[in-house]
């Protein structure tokens, strides 16, 4: 049997606010996005032309989670990126569209 790591969670605030965020300022491909019921999503998201581990965007539904949006990780970094092009992600971040 082989083992992995299918998906992390990451909880967020909003789902559309993230998706944009990761697509659109990171570069990441949305994966899926399932509406399973008025305020719960199944969306999944990568970097371009990854074939492993995908984020799982959370939206948190409680006060207790919404207080760790952003501090998952007990202020430790939480993902570790490589890239060939730090520039272009920098730039789209510092960008505000």
């Amino acid at each position: 049997m082989k083992n992995y790591i299918a998906h992390i969670s990451l909880l967020v605030d909003d789902y559309d606010d993230a998706i944009k965020f990761y697509t659109k300022k990171l570069g990441f491909e949305l994966i899926e996005d399932t509406h399973l019921s008025e305020n719960k999503r199944w969306v999944l998201i990568a970097p371009k032309g990854a074939s492993g581990c995908n984020l799982l965007l959370a939206k948190a539904a409680n006060a207790e989670q919404e207080s760790r949006v952003g501090n998952q990780t007990g202020g430790r970094v939480f993902l570790f990126l490589h890239t060939d092009n730090l520039a272009g992600i920098i730039s789209r971040c510092l960008t505000k569209k």
